[in-house]
Parts: C-alpha cells; structure tokens; sequence
C-alpha cells in the first residue's frame, strides 16, 4: 500500500499502458472488451484513492513524483497535482470506462485496436494534467492527437478523412506553435523545463508578449476558441460516439488547462494585456456558437456548436483574473465534460438504433424510448443550465466574476444562455414531442441495462454537482488563490465559503 501511495500517480499512468500491452495477446472480442473495460475501473479506483489522498488546504503541488531522465538537458519525469489538475485528472478517469461501454456493441471490426486507443488517450491526458516538466508535457500533448485521429479516420462517418485531415492540421497548428514557445521559455528561463521553476521566472515585457502569444494560440487551437473552432463541428460529426466523448469531455479542457498552468502565472503582464480582446473574443464565441447550433439539424453538429459556446464561457472566467470567474471557469470545463459526453452518448445510442444523426427523422420519442427520454431531457436542461443542475453553478459564477470587469458582457453572455435554452428546447420538441416521423420510430427499442449503466452515473452528477457543488470548490479553492496570487499579487478570498449554493 505504501508503494501504491509514494507512486500513485505513476501508476495512474502506468495501467492503460499496461492494458493495452495485455490486450495484445487476447484474441476472444468478448474478452478484449472486459479487460479493457476493466483496466479502465482500475483508472476510475486509483482516482478516487487520489482524491481521498489529496489536501484541499495545500496551495502547493501534491504527489509529487520526480526522477532524472536526460539530465544534460535538465529533462525530467516529475508529476504532480493541484486542486485545479485533480479534477482533470478524475473527469479523464471517470469518463474512459463509458466510452468502451457505450462502444460495447457499437465498434465491431478492429475491436482491440479500438479499445487500445482509448486506453493509450486515456493514459496520455493523465500525464499532460500531471506533468511538471514542459517536455514531458509536450511529448504526451502530441501523443493525445494520434489515437483522436485515428479513431476519425477508421470508425468515422463517411466524411471522416476530409475531418480526420482538418483535425490533424489544426492539431499539428498548435502544437508546432506550443514548441516554439517551450523552445523559448526554455531560453529565457535559465534553461531547464520545470514547471516549478519557471513559473517563478521573472520575463521581460517583449520576451512575455511573444511567448504568451505561442502558447495562447496552441492553446486556443485546442479548445478551440473562435474563430479557431472550425475542425471541431466535422471532427465531432464524424468521430465514433467514443470518440467525441473524449474529444468533447476531456481534450477540448487541454486547452484551458494550458491557459491556467502556463499563461497566466508564466505571463501575467502580457495576460493582462491580452485579456480584453480575449474577454471579447469569448463573450463572440458565446454568442456565435449558440447561433450555429441554433441553424443546425444534425444533431450532433448542434452539440458540436453548443460546447463552442460553452468554452467562450471558461475562457471568458480565465481571464477576469479573479476567483470567481476562475472557479466558474475550472466548473464549467469539468461539467461541460460531463454533460457533454451524456449528450454524445445519446446521441449514438440513437444512431445506433437508426443510423441517422438528422433531427428530422425523429419525433414522438416518449413513447417508444420513455427511459432515454427522460435522461435525454434532463441533460438537455442541463446543457443550458438550468438551476439546480451543474452548469449553473459554473455559469453563474463565470457572470459573477465577469461583472466586476464589464457589465455589458455580462448581459451579453446572458443572451447566449439564451439562445442555448432556445437550441435545446427546439431539438427536444423535435425529437421527443409529436407523433414519430416513420413507421421504424415507432419501435425503436428503449434503453437496455448497459446503456443505461452508461448514463445514470453522468446523470447522479449533474444533479448532485447542481445540488450541491461546495467539495469541488473547496479543492480547488486553495490553488486557485494562488495562481491569482501569481498573476496579480492580490490576496482573495476563498470562493467555496461564499455560499453560492442553489
């Protein structure tokens, strides 16, 4: 146990690796589908220990690993957690061992290429949201692209190689810029790549400008912000279900993890400096994604364009540069991950009864499907944040924050909650009310026992994170005091003892 505890971490990213190399020698599909599933709930478990082990009170790096690697570069292996990268770290856990099962009867050539996909992103996002060593980071921050990439191009839809090439373009995008702005706080931070270490640099005003606008467009391309945002629509629309769970729940968080452990306490000057054309740039997302996602009739293309509206909103809590606004903003991605792998999830749960993502050939749902209906409605609800369900919380302390900066954005961002209440709604009329739109809607078959296992723990959450959002505050409280310390010198209170409760 004490071996377990000194190297938690390393064994979080030990096991998928571990899984996927077990699954090499197993020929049954039956049998590659439990065992990786499996090594997936050893994920799920070790997050949890990691949880229990953490102590929300400490500002400072918990966990943490380190051994030498290539010492003449002063290249680490060294890990750690905060109260902002656990919460990435249990959303990549939680959500992996629902995508093999809401795969389970959807996948059914190359199952263990598949399987092993998933495992690898799994173990490569464990380690961009632990790493403490800018080239670690980097290697496994390209690592994420590949099985992204393949899992479009070999069980996507019929476009997936025109999205699978627009995926990649952009991805490699980002990360040749993200290299040039390692390269070069490498060279203006006394050439080492410790996290640690370079966060207490001091830069000049041009060294800070050039590189926060590296790492800032790296990190926009990923999450993406507008008008970055084109490859995600096609990405998502031809992507397996498993597929945009990860790429929605998880990957798109890389980028705002990126703007919270790099830019803001590496470059506080030119953030601040930045900050109104990206608090603008964010309030036009909010504003354009909902439109978008209103002038869609592919289902999935609307979820694609709602979760663009709701990245404008954590990158518009990032940079009001006060803790409200940032704990919204660290909220809203770790529920968007949850709300949002619940909608794709349903989604292919409906494709695969009828192989049709186009609103239209739907309707009158509670009659044959009442079980998925009443999921389907509260993550819909849910997605526009409806009080008492997760996303309002986060939200909402995003327009707390955001109005000690611009009441006018405020109101904007309002407006965009808005228009996703007006998306939402319209798709669950299409779909679940009025008479069914052909004779096979009729009998479509309502959720079995596996596919219900797959959303209810999604659905616990929203609730129970709507109902009572306090734990996740409070770890994340003490490290988002300090990465404000860090990027403006003011002492803050503590969000989770304002009462905020619903």
């Amino acid at each position: 146990m004490a071996m377990l505890m000194d190297h938690l971490i390393s064994w979080m990213i030990a096991v998928p690796f571990l899984g996927i190399v077990i699954l090499a020698f197993v020929r049954d599909e039956e049998s590659i589908r439990r065992i990786a599933f499996g090594f997936t709930i050893v994920e799920f478990f070790l997050s949890v220990i990691l949880w229990r082990s953490f102590d929300f009170t400490l500002q400072s790096m918990q966990l943490v690993e380190r051994v030498e690697w290539m010492p003449t570069f002063n290249i680490q292996y060294a890990v750690g957690v905060d109260g902002i990268s656990i919460l990435l770290v249990i959303l990549t856990a939680l959500l992996c061992p629902l995508c093999i099962l809401c795969s389970w009867t959807g996948i059914t050539t190359r199952v263990r290429a598949y399987l092993s996909l998933i495992l690898l992103v799994e173990g490569a996002m464990i380690v961009v949201f632990t790493a403490l060593d800018l080239f670690l980071f980097f290697m496994l921050w390209e690592l994420t692209m590949i099985p992204m990439y393949f899992m479009i191009i070999l069980w996507g839809g019929p476009n997936r190689i025109a999205a699978g090439l627009k995926f990649i373009l952009y991805s490699l995008t980002g990360s040749l810029l993200l290299l040039v702005g390692i390269l070069g706080i490498y060279i203006n931070g006394g050439h080492t790549y410790d996290l640690l270490v370079l966060t207490e640099q001091t830069y000049s005003s041009s060294t800070q400008f050039w590189l926060f606008l590296a790492f800032f467009l790296a990190f926009a391309i990923k999450m993406p912000m507008f008008p970055f945002h084109t490859w995600l629509p096609d990405a998502h629309s031809e992507a397996p279900t498993a597929g945009s769970v990860i790429l929605a729940g998880v990957l798109l968080k890389m980028g705002g993890y990126g703007f919270l452990r790099f830019c803001l306490p590496m470059f506080p000057e030119a953030s601040a400096n930045f900050a109104p054309y990206i608090l603008w740039l964010s309030v036009i997302a909010i504003i354009y994604g909902g439109l978008m996602a209103l002038a869609q009739t592919d289902i999935k293309k609307l979820v694609a364009y709602s979760s663009v509206s709701h990245m404008g909103f954590v990158t518009l809590g990032i940079f009001v540069f006060n803790s409200e606004g940032i704990q919204g903003a660290v909220l809203q991605m770790f529920n968007h991950g949850i709300i949002t792998a619940a909608l794709f999830i349903s989604v292919g749960q409906l494709y695969d009864r009828t192989h049709s993502r186009a609103i239209s050939n739907y309707g009158g749902l509670h009659k044959p499907m009442p079980r998925f209906v009443a999921l389907f409605i509260l993550f819909s609800v849910a997605a526009f944040g409806l009080p008492g369900t997760c996303n309002f919380i986060g939200e909402f302390l995003v327009l707390v924050g955001t109005s000690y900066v611009s009441f006018a954005m405020v109101l904007i961002s309002i407006g965009g909650i808005l228009l996703g209440a007006a998306y939402m709604l319209w798709m669950l009329q299409r779909l679940v009310l009025g008479e069914p739109s052909t004779e096979a809607a009729k009998v479509l078959p309502d959720l079995s026992n596996r596919e219900l296992a797959t959303l209810i723990p999604l659905a616990v959450l929203v609730l129970c994170i709507g109902l009572y959002p306090r734990p996740l505050m409070e770890i994340m409280d003490a490290s988002v005091i300090h990465l404000i310390q860090q990027t403006t010198g003011l002492q803050v209170p503590e969000v989770s003892q304002l009462q905020l409760r619903p």
